[in-house]
């Protein structure tokens, strides 16, 4: 997935934040470049919708079509 303000240290750092205290997460890789953001995480624990749920929650953007 893309995170549109994910190409600035801030955001990226809180980014990380959000998604390192989710249970289930594993690990959490931010491109610089493009905003590209990979995760690693346990099905059992959390899915998907839960995730990006949480990133808009936290007034980051997810961009559906990069």
């Amino acid at each position: 997935m893309f995170v549109k303000e994910a190409t600035m240290e801030k955001p990226i750092q809180t980014l990380e934040t959000i998604l390192m205290q989710m249970d289930g997460i594993e690990r959490a890789l931010v491109d610089v470049n493009d905003g590209e953001v990979k995760i690693i995480y346990d099905e059992k624990q959390v899915n998907l919708d839960q995730i990006k749920s949480s990133i808009n929650q936290y007034g980051l953007h997810l961009v559906e079509n990069k």
